[in-house]
């Protein structure tokens, strides 16, 4: 091998070849290469990015799994459900999931001058986790829920935005009932997820007030929200949870009904689906233009060789051994350019990372900037992964090297 290295590395790196016209066409090859694994990293570390924050964002705002009555309206206007602390115990200890809250829902409209705003009141208790919300509210403080009802209210910049509204203010919310109810709020805090579907909704009270405005029993609630420490196994966990509620039958014939974050947000899913795809598309043809780009520049070699390739032969040495030379000399060209191509991916990635110089619109994208991931096994196994496509494809071109004929190569010489 160390003879095969020898030569292949004077090829690649000696000063005489840059008279050559292999020289140029393997500064071009090269610089294809450069440019095509820095479009696949930063494809790669954007779609990721994206994903998982976009991720985040909906997975705070929303329960992993969902448990409520099986009632067909599909709406916030929800059949209430018996809180069952002992089922509420079972789920709990069913392995994978880390919390359980109760919440109610009840949709309301909001007048304010000749604005109408329609809102949702989500209600929520004292083992509601604050982790999420906490990081978004931007004004003001959480509520406080305690034994005794508050009439305080987190509402989000963007419908305190729509209707003027300011941290302090009361809010007067109207409720369709048998007969209309109104009731008032004050703002304690406002929050801005920047998931507009739920700021432009979502208005959080005390789950006491809902119980109160829907005349429902003390122990009567909208459901339960499930969360789990592995979102990858959030569908075994879902089925689990099924398993556990199927049995569970109320006196006046009420059932549960189990919904998982994946079921509840199809479209999304589907959307960051597309984007993996999109990513597919970009690696696969980055590939094969740098591996076309490759063999080309290696064919290149090969026939402005061929002179040392008949006096090789001529000496014994044997065409295995002599295509080993120039897999070599493509690989060792391949990683030059490669390792390059990293570079350049890795200082835009960062730029973006640090200074945010592409913005997005939040209203499309649900982000400010484009985000990226430093993903350091990603960007390792897609280096690993484009070096050995490229070179096992440099087996085509060396495969020349066989049919040069020592004879031929003298007399053209």
């Amino acid at each position: 091998m160390k003879f095969e290295y020898y030569i292949a590395k004077r090829i690649s790196f000696s000063k005489q070849n840059k008279k050559k016209m292999s020289f140029t066409v393997l500064r071009i090859a090269g610089s294809a290469i450069a440019i095509g694994i820095a479009v696949m990293i930063i494809s790669v570390s954007v779609v990721t990015g994206f994903k998982n924050e976009i991720f985040s964002k909906f997975i705070g705002t929303q329960s992993h799994i969902t448990i409520k009555n099986r009632d067909i309206n599909g709406t916030f206007e929800t059949l209430p459900i018996e809180n069952n602390i002992e089922f509420k115990k079972n789920i709990s200890s069913i392995s994978g999931i880390n919390h359980i809250q109760i919440f109610a829902t009840k949709p309301g409209i909001i007048k304010v001058k000749d604005e109408v705003q329609g809102i949702v009141l989500k209600g929520i208790s004292s083992d509601f986790d604050w982790k999420f919300m906490e990081k978004t509210i931007i004004e003001g403080q959480k509520i406080n829920i305690s034994e005794t009802q508050t009439d305080e209210i987190i509402i989000s910049k963007k419908l305190a935005g729509i209707l003027n509204y300011k941290l302090g203010d009361k809010v007067n919310i109207f409720f369709i009932n048998e007969k209309p109810k109104g009731r008032s709020f004050k703002i304690a805090g406002i929050y801005d997820t920047g998931v507009e579907e739920f700021d432009k909704l979502f208005v959080i009270c005390d789950i006491k007030k809902i119980i109160g405005i829907n005349d429902w029993k003390d122990n009567q609630i909208s459901g339960y929200e499930v969360f789990v420490d592995d979102f990858d196994n959030l569908e075994k966990t879902a089925n689990i949870v099924r398993d556990e509620t199927s049995s569970l039958i109320y006196d006046d014939g009420t059932m549960m009904q189990v919904s998982d974050f994946y079921q509840n947000n199809e479209m999304l899913v589907a959307w960051l689906k597309l984007s993996d795809t999109n990513v597919i598309v970009i690696l696969s043809l980055m590939i094969i233009v740098a591996t076309l780009t490759m063999i080309s520049a290696l064919l290149t070699i090969i026939l402005e060789r061929t002179n040392m390739i008949g006096i090789l032969k001529a000496v014994g040495a044997k065409d295995f051994d002599i295509m080993k030379i120039f897999v070599i000399n493509g690989t060792l060209l391949i990683a030059k350019a490669m390792f390059f191509g990293n570079i350049i991916a890795l200082i835009l990635l960062f730029i973006q990372h640090k200074y945010s110089i592409i913005p997005l619109n939040p209203d499309i994208y649900y982000l400010e900037s484009v985000p990226v991931d430093f993903n350091v096994l990603n960007i390792i196994l897609l280096n690993v992964g484009a070096i050995f496509i490229s070179s096992v494809s440099l087996l085509i071109p060396s495969l020349l090297v066989a049919k040069i004929n020592p004879s031929e190569t003298v007399k053209f010489k």
